[in-house]
């Protein structure tokens, strides 16, 4: 029993799934500034329509910043809360001021590749160590992201 958390996890496994959520962590801090960024910026015939959705967008990473700063806490751990070691880990890399729409779009459907792939990974890991509620939080972003996947793919008609 020495070997399992305070949520009757084991805490290797634990700490191991608490890293990659660090990365996820890192990622979404990263895109959700870079949305920021899209929503102050945007310039253009979708100004309108592209303003709000980035908005939605990144009300939406909020809400999964936190969650996911929870979830390792929740794991035993602590979460980074520098933005420089953010930066550092993240799969997202800063976007450079960006008025564009399409380009904007495009660099959402990146981001949400690299974050659905990471997300798969944590899946794995947290099936693997027992973890409902990592595993059901994984899930339910997938699912949501892969259909704005699809709408914003729709969008910039790439699909």
């Amino acid at each position: 029993m020495s070997n399992l958390n305070n949520i009757g996890l084991d805490k290797e496994k634990s700490e191991k799934l608490s890293k990659k959520l660090g990365e996820l962590l890192a990622s979404y801090t990263v895109f959700y500034q870079n949305t920021r960024g899209y929503h102050w910026n945007i310039k253009g015939k979708s100004f309108f329509e592209l303003h709000i959705k980035f908005e939605e967008l990144y009300n939406d990473l909020f809400v999964k910043i936190d969650d996911v700063a929870e979830r390792i806490l929740t794991l035993g751990f602590t979460p980074e809360h520098r933005y420089s070691e953010y930066v550092s880990k993240s799969l997202i890399e800063e976007s450079v001021k960006v008025t564009d729409g399409e380009k904007a779009v495009d660099e959402i459907l990146n981001a949400f590749k690299a974050l659905i792939s990471l997300q798969r990974e944590i899946l794995d890991l947290s099936d693997d160590a027992g973890d409902e509620g990592t595993n059901a939080m994984m899930s339910d972003y997938i699912s949501e992201q892969e259909k704005l996947v699809w709408m914003y793919s729709s969008y910039a008609h790439k699909q």
